[in-house]
């Protein structure tokens, strides 16, 4: 059952994680941000969010920017989930490079 629960509390957190990137990159042409795993800890303190971030050369500048506005991003996390859950998970961001892992993969296959 507490899997269940956990399964729900991730899927909302991507959803709405990926909701606030996308409002902020908006203003940002040529870049895209998607949130493609989150995985919260069971007793629901800390969330780990995988970031795919394109293009990819703008990773780990784009993970310094979200890591310095980590804060706010909780804090408008928080307004929106505020009525689903009681506490707001402290948030953890990792760059997501399995696409870039397949695309290595299909490059040496190719030759």
């Amino acid at each position: 059952m507490e899997g269940t629960r956990l399964n729900k509390i991730e899927r909302l957190l991507q959803k709405e994680l990926s909701e606030l990137f996308r409002k902020q990159t908006a203003m940002m042409r040529g870049t895209l941000v998607t949130v493609s795993t989150v995985r919260v800890s069971p007793d629901l303190s800390v969330a780990k969010a995988y970031l795919s971030i394109f293009p990819s050369e703008k990773g780990n500048e784009m993970i310094k920017t979200i890591e310095k506005n980590k804060k706010t991003l909780r804090y408008d996390l928080a307004q929106i989930v505020r009525t689903q859950l009681r506490r707001i998970p402290e948030l953890m961001f990792y760059i997501d490079d399995s696409l870039d892992y397949v695309d290595n993969i299909d490059k040496l296959l190719k030759e």
